[in-house]
């Protein structure tokens, strides 16, 4: 029964983490400069992970797919398949999950050594709001260059693909482009797009919460970072499954 209401508290603890934040954007001080650190930290030195990920990933599909596709002589339209597998699915998927076990893992071990240490509280002491500072501009920071390292990750992607197409199956690059540029469609556009911004969301929600309620010195910095990377990591494809869904609703696919 104890376990069952901690739970429940640590829920609404959760979201009430979450309203703080909502609430903070609207108000003075912004911290621009510290967010813009966030989206160098999150974002730019997140590029080469993500980078090397999206390529192989592009690649092995191509390769798996062109092999299989051409026992039906439909290897042509591999171009087709590995675009419309990472603008819809793989790409925000692989970055979500790449960027949690990176990023996610630094801020929960970041925030959680302020708690441990007191520094949390001293900014309180000072009269300085730390989910608004500590909180509000990794949110920021999260839902600005997240989405944008998918975009990077789907065109990194499809170019591995293409890579493939052409050096193992002889595909010529224009007719690779033809295929993808006629295969994509707006509504797979905003899927790809819509479904970065939840998983940013959601990933830096579950760190910042994990980093803010770490207790019990480093041994409880590090039980926290390890429980943001599972949560945060289970929830983008978890909620990967309902987002598609409500996507497919709203866009009548």
């Amino acid at each position: 029964m104890r376990g069952i209401l901690k739970f429940f508290a640590q829920i609404t603890d959760f979201f009430a983490l979450g309203m703080r934040v909502l609430g903070g954007l609207f108000i003075r001080p912004y911290y621009v400069s510290q967010t813009i650190d966030q989206m160098y930290l999150i974002g730019v030195q997140s590029l080469p992970i993500v980078a090397l990920t999206s390529f192989f990933t592009g690649m092995i599909l191509a390769l798996q797919s062109g092999h299989e596709m051409a026992v039906f002589g439909a290897k042509m339209y591999v171009g087709t398949l590995v675009s419309l597998s990472l603008i819809r699915e793989l790409g925000p998927v692989l970055t979500g999950v790449v960027v949690a076990g990176r990023v996610g893992a630094g801020i929960a071990a970041e925030l959680g050594s302020m708690k441990v240490t007191e520094q949390i509280d001293a900014l309180r002491a000072m009269g300085t709001d730390p989910v608004k500072k500590l909180v509000g501009t990794r949110f920021i920071a999260g839902l600005v260059v997240i989405p944008v390292l998918t975009i990077l990750a789907d065109g990194l992607g499809i170019f591995g693909g293409l890579f493939v197409s052409n050096s193992t199956f002889g595909i010529s690059p224009q007719f690779y482009w033809k295929t993808v540029i006629d295969a994509l469609d707006i509504d797979d556009i905003l899927m790809g797009i819509a479904k970065p911004f939840v998983f940013a969301l959601l990933l830096i929600w579950v760190a910042c919460y994990k980093g803010l309620s770490a207790e019990g010195g480093t041994e409880g910095v590090g039980r926290a970072t390890t429980q943001a990377v599972v949560i945060s990591s289970i929830l983008i494809l978890v909620g990967d499954y309902f987002v598609t869904q409500v996507l497919i609703w709203i866009l009548g696919m």
